[in-house]
């Protein structure tokens, strides 16, 4: 049973996967992890990676028929799952406040090195479900992108006697190890163009860390990436890449302390779901964020103190590549409110270090997209969403009251409608036509 209390401190255990091609960092990665969260009184296991201990014992992955390739993916999935059972078990009876696991490489792994009929016979023998292994085995992905790819002077074969890639394998097997773990709702791109040496790289990669838990680190880290958002007003489906689709609901919860808010978030695909609390905390100047992983029944629970002032935001969410890049595109289902005129709200996000209103990144060329709106008051739809519910002859209406910061001033939006829930706040061309305004 969850606590009742959300804004109660709670004990953290955290799951992050390091991934990526070969020489990408990672065990220098998982290392420097491990020392820094350490240094703030945090208990680390570190998970080695099972195909270097397999590879290592006399197995040649080049030498493999493709019937031996898809057996010793199969075995060592089954390998690493169990090494990481004993670990996530250890991890989850330790007496620390604050516990990190970190996994030289994840349960989608084995899915890039062979074809995909390959990977859903494996998944079907072994009665396993693709969407438990991707989304709710681990709190964070972060992929660090092979050195072949960017920064090809470092690439070396030297440092893992079992990497026999040459620079292009290492790009595409890079690709496709990025492409296995495609639809994670935390996943970070570490790559080396935006890095000025390997230091900066690991640097980056635990400020993602940092970041995705909601720990502040004020100069310790310099680290710029942001997120950045652009109102799309239409896509091209013929020129879509491969995408995972998402059905996500967030719920605001009643908190003591007007400066904490707490979210609740259900992320469902194919019948699948998982869900998060997410906290911020807007004490500090910078607001801390941290999340956690919930079970249905505590969801339940905590569904039980939403706050009925504030509507549900029901969204469609997107999520692929483009061009190494990460992004995904939010579509807010119906019913919409009458100040969008007809007419679909879809947002495209993605992080980057590129500044506010560069060319960078570049943007999918298959999507019709308006302007950017990163730091726009009008778009940051959870702070304006109240809703009221009143009677009139047995119908159940809704008024939205959406309060628009902008330019320093307030506005109001009254809207009546009738059954339904409230999914989102109109763009602002539209509210400001509103005769309310």
């Amino acid at each position: 049973m969850a606590d009742p209390n959300p804004n109660a401190r709670k004990r953290r255990m955290y799951k992050v996967v390091l991934t990526g091609g070969p020489c990408g960092g990672k065990t220098t990665g998982q290392d420097r992890l491990r020392t820094f969260f350490e240094g703030l009184g945090w208990k680390v296991y570190t998970v080695p990676e099972t195909a270097t201990i397999l590879l290592g014992g006399g197995v040649k992955f080049s030498e493999l028929t493709r019937d031996q390739a898809y057996a010793f993916q199969r075995d060592l999935l089954v390998t690493m799952l169990q090494i990481e059972s004993v670990f996530f078990n250890q991890a989850s009876l330790s007496v620390a406040d604050d516990v990190l696991v970190i996994c030289d490489r994840g349960a989608m792994d084995p899915s890039a090195y062979i074809d995909n009929q390959q990977w859903q016979k494996c998944l079907e023998e072994l009665s396993l479900e693709q969407f438990n292994l991707r989304e709710a085995r681990y709190d964070q992905v972060v992929h660090m992108t092979t050195a072949a790819d960017g920064a090809a002077g470092y690439y070396t074969l030297a440092n893992n006697s079992t990497r026999k890639e040459g620079i292009e394998e290492a790009i595409e097997q890079d690709r496709l190890t990025r492409n296995a773990w495609l639809g994670h709702p935390y996943i970070d791109v570490i790559d080396n163009i935006g890095c000025k040496s390997f230091e900066d790289k690991i640097l980056h990669v635990i400020a993602a860390v940092c970041n995705r838990i909601g720990l502040p680190t004020q100069d310790r880290l310099a680290f710029n990436s942001r997120k950045r958002k652009w109102l799309v007003i239409a896509v091209d489906e013929s020129r879509m890449p491969r995408s995972e689709m998402f059905f996500v609901r967030h719920d605001y919860l009643c908190t003591e302390d007007a400066k904490v808010q707490v979210r609740l978030r259900s992320r469902s695909q194919n019948g699948n779901t998982t869900y998060t609390i997410t906290t911020r905390n807007f004490v500090t100047p910078e607001p801390v964020e941290t999340r956690m992983q919930l079970t249905a029944r505590e969801y339940i629970s905590y569904r039980s103190m939403k706050d009925k002032s504030r509507a549900p935001i029901n969204k469609e969410r997107r999520c692929f590549m483009f061009q190494r890049q990460y992004f995904h595109i939010d579509i807010y289902t119906s019913p919409l409110p009458p100040s969008c005129k007809g007419k679909p709200l879809m947002i495209l996000e993605t992080y980057t270090t590129a500044p506010v209103g560069s060319v960078e990144p570049a943007l999918p060329d298959f999507m019709t997209i308006e302007r950017e709106i990163t730091g726009d008051h009008v778009y940051k739809i959870a702070e304006s969403l109240l809703l009221y519910d009143s009677l009139h002859s047995g119908v159940r209406r809704y008024l939205l009251a959406a309060q628009l910061s902008i330019d320093g001033q307030i506005f109001r939006d009254d809207i009546k409608w009738t059954y339904g829930s409230i999914a989102s706040v109109a763009s602002a061309e539209h509210l400001r036509k509103n005769e309310h305004l």
